[in-house]
Formats: structure tokens, sequence, C-alpha cells
């Protein structure tokens, strides 16, 4: 009975598996390349997007002050366009990590108004790309087009489902071919 425990209480004291495995940014990105618009496939639900039903769109550009302006946009049940307008600036050492910013830019000087921004997978041609955070709360799936097949689709799942991500309640909005 102490055995049985004994394993009961080291079992429910170790980490989850998905844990062993740390969550990586990609080792390269080309931030020009990446700059642009990009349409989203699937997300990980986020109080912010509650009322997005389509049309999710991010579009990336490139600023003089080494900021780059981000700008998200969907389509609501009402058929109304919400805009959300922010910055992300790059972290230092890690080409594939950026923070975002949609506070204020008086806030700006605040840690906690900063978001982490990973891009944690990528076609090498930037036509998708995996946007993930250390914590595995946030999970987006975007790509150049309005869509994607879904050969591709399920291979970026099954790579984002191995860095310990927990799809279960993954939102689709964009279509699959």
């Amino acid at each position: 009975m102490r055995s049985l425990t004994a394993l009961l209480l080291l079992l429910w004291m170790a980490p989850p598996a998905w844990a062993a495995k740390p969550v990586t940014s990609v080792p390269e990105l080309d931030i020009s390349r990446y700059a642009g618009q990009w349409y989203e496939i699937a997300r990980l639900p986020m109080t912010f997007q509650n009322k997005c039903v389509g049309d999710v769109t991010a579009a990336y550009t490139l600023r003089d002050d080494d900021l780059i302006g981000v700008r998200n946009s969907c389509r609501t049940q009402s058929g109304e366009i919400t805009v959300s307008e922010g910055v992300a600036r790059s972290v230092a050492g890690h080409p594939g990590r950026l923070q975002v910013r949609f506070a204020p830019e008086w806030l700006s000087w605040a840690p906690f108004v900063w978001a982490d921004y990973w891009i944690i997978d990528k076609d090498p041609g930037y036509t998708w790309a995996v946007v993930g955070e250390p914590g595995r709360d946030y999970l987006w799936i975007l790509s150049r087009e309005p869509g994607m097949d879904r050969a591709l689709f399920e291979q970026i799942k099954a790579r984002t489902v191995e860095m310990g991500y927990d799809l279960n309640p993954l939102i689709l909005s964009g279509p699959l071919r």
C-alpha cells in the first residue's frame, strides 16, 4: 500500500508530459519577408477575439523606428469589421521572437503591456506561420492566403501538438481545401 501511495504521489507531482519539451521560436526570421498581410486559419480561444466570426487578418508593417506596426481585424456577428492597432518589437538575440503591445504608447515603459509573440513554425517561403508563446496559452495558424490545404494544416497541427499545445479547443477560422 505504501508503494502505491508513493507511486501516486510521484505521478501527481510529476510535470505534465509536454513540460519536458519547451516551446521554441524559429532560429531565423527575415522580418521584411514576414511583414505583410496574413489570414488566420485557426486559433486557440482568446478573450479579445470572442466577437470574431470571420475574415480574421493580421497585417505587419515595417516602421522607421525599428518597431513593427500590427493591425488585427475581423468580422463580427453583426457584420461589423473590428480593428485593433498595436506595435511589435524584436527580442534581442532571438530572431523568431517578438513582443507586441496594444496598450497606448504612454504605457510602453511598463513590461506588463508587452506580450510574447513567438513565431514557432513557418514555411521557408513565408507562405504560412504558426505563432505562439512559452505558456502555450496563445496560438495562431496563419497563411498568406485566406484558406489552407487540409493536409498541410494537419501536418502543422501535429508539429504544434509535439510542442505540447492542447488543440482540443482550436477554433477553425479559415477554410480548408
